[in-house]
């Protein structure tokens, strides 16, 4: 316990608890982006990120009085994250017209396929050369929306923002196992998909 105070997020989350509205914003300044661009992965729709991102910090500061430093800040703000972002996709499942780059679009047959099609219609049409950075990232984009759901989560916890198996475990409430064996199949997706895009 006194160890996790070191955690400076911990610090602030627990002022906040003492309704220090500076502090809140802090956290807010420090986390908000990077919660954003785990939902823009995982939704795909920029401005629902920006509303279930808001979500997310409104349930921090509700849920203030009763938080408890049992693990680092960060474990528990994605934990809550990946609540929200598990609600908003069963919602999406149960209207699926509602999903966002579902609507056909005959200038752009592309915006039918599914990620993976997508990838397999780009790399025919690209020469053979060294791509660039945006194209990569592009690619790479492609292929992390072509996982599913758990993987999609796993994944971005664990290689964009540097979790363990554990705090994924915990985020995800799945055992370090089950998240091996989700990250591992992940990743031969992954290598499966880009193969071509990283070979010299």
């Amino acid at each position: 316990m006194n160890q996790s105070l070191y955690d400076t997020n911990i610090r602030l989350m627990l002022a906040v608890q003492k309704d220090d509205a500076s502090a809140f914003e802090e956290l807010m300044f420090r986390f908000q982006g990077r919660v954003q661009s785990l939902f823009r992965h995982l939704i795909g729709n920029r401005e629902m990120a920006e509303d279930l991102t808001q979500d997310v910090f409104l349930r921090v500061f509700r849920a203030r009085k009763s938080y408890h430093p049992k693990a680092k800040f960060t474990t528990w703000l994605f934990t809550i994250a990946n609540n929200v972002a598990v609600t908003q996709l069963r919602k999406q499942k149960r209207k699926p017209e509602k999903q966002f780059g579902t609507a056909t679009n005959e200038t752009h047959p592309e915006s039918c396929m599914n990620p993976a099609e997508t990838i397999a219609a780009k790399s025919e049409t690209m020469p053979a050369r060294q791509f660039d950075k945006t194209e990569l990232r592009e690619m790479v984009q492609l292929a992390i929306e072509a996982l599913n759901e758990r993987q999609r989560m796993a994944v971005l916890l664990n290689r964009f923002e540097g979790m363990s198996y554990a705090e994924v475990a915990d985020v995800m409430q799945l055992s370090p196992h089950a998240v091996k064996s989700l990250l591992c199949r992940a990743h031969i997706q992954l290598r499966n998909l880009l193969q071509q895009y990283v070979q010299p």
